[in-house]
């Protein structure tokens, strides 16, 4: 695909019921979906099951559905799981878990392909990055990003450095990171793409504040749509990892109706803008 979604199907912790969950997502509307090689906390492989599926029974083509995948370090995996072999250098695991992820997604092409977080030392972290742009290069990458880094100097740092650079930020929406507003602005004066998740799950004081609450009647949408619009409107992209077909449809609704800036600007006090 050629195009930045404005709203993505998270598969974390879905565990069996991932393959079905993953269809009835894109039966309801989402058109790209999240995952990492990762078998702690994701099954890639039913992820792909999930999406072939979803092809068939809608009518679509691989080319219609966003696929975004990461290749997570040692640090983040399950040792009894590690989708490659540990003792490896660097290029070599990223190497084999980005031919896993190709044979559990069923796909030759891989939309979005992140670094699920940062390694260190500096050097590690510039080798598997190379990588990743091979990939690009090779044709079966359309853009690489990073996940789970919140230092601004780091980011800038691989930017500098990075033939192909970054595309993708992908970071957890909180107040601990102060929802992460220098970072956002240097994506933005970038053109880097700017993803949140536990938008909803790390946010339920906005969620139930007043601001909120009163556009929700107005609108006559629920809280977390209007908290999901006022993110869309201010170039964040959310992962969605419902698992009700409700809530699924309800949230792709958001784009039925646009805040208004001074609604904007009364949202925007609670993430310190």
């Amino acid at each position: 695909m050629k195009y930045q979604p404005n709203m993505i199907y998270g598969t974390a912790w879905k565990k069996e019921a991932t393959a079905d969950l993953v269809e009835l997502a894109v039966f309801c509307g989402f058109r790209a979906i999240d995952t990492a090689c990762q078998p702690r906390h994701y099954r890639e492989e039913l992820v792909g099951q999930g999406i072939q599926n979803a092809l068939v029974k809608n009518n679509l083509n691989r080319e219609d559905i966003y696929i975004q995948t990461k290749f997570t370090p040692q640090g983040g995996q399950d040792p009894s799981t590690i989708p490659y072999n540990p003792n490896d250098d660097i290029a070599e695991q990223i190497k084999t878990s980005f031919e896993v992820s190709k044979k559990n997604l069923q796909t030759s092409y891989i939309d979005s392909y992140i670094l699920h977080s940062p390694i260190t030392p500096y050097p590690e972290l510039s080798k598997a990055w190379e990588v990743m742009e091979s990939f690009v290069d090779a044709g079966e990458v359309g853009q690489i990003g990073i996940s789970n880094c919140y230092d601004l100097s780091l980011l800038a740092r691989i930017y500098h450095d990075a033939e192909i650079k970054p595309k993708v930020l992908q970071n957890r929406f909180y107040n601990q990171t102060d929802y992460d507003n220098e970072l956002r602005a240097f994506c933005k004066s970038l053109d880097i793409g700017y993803q949140s998740f536990w938008s909803l799950s790390a946010n339920p004081h906005i969620l139930a504040s007043p601001v909120v609450q009163t556009l929700a009647k107005k609108y006559q949408k629920t809280n977390e749509q209007i908290f999901y619009r006022f993110l869309t409107q201010i170039d964040i992209t959310p992962l969605n990892g419902t698992t009700s077909k409700k809530h699924m449809l309800e949230d792709l609704d958001i784009f039925s109706f646009v805040l208004l800036q001074e609604e904007l600007d009364s949202i925007s006090v609670y993430i310190n803008l």
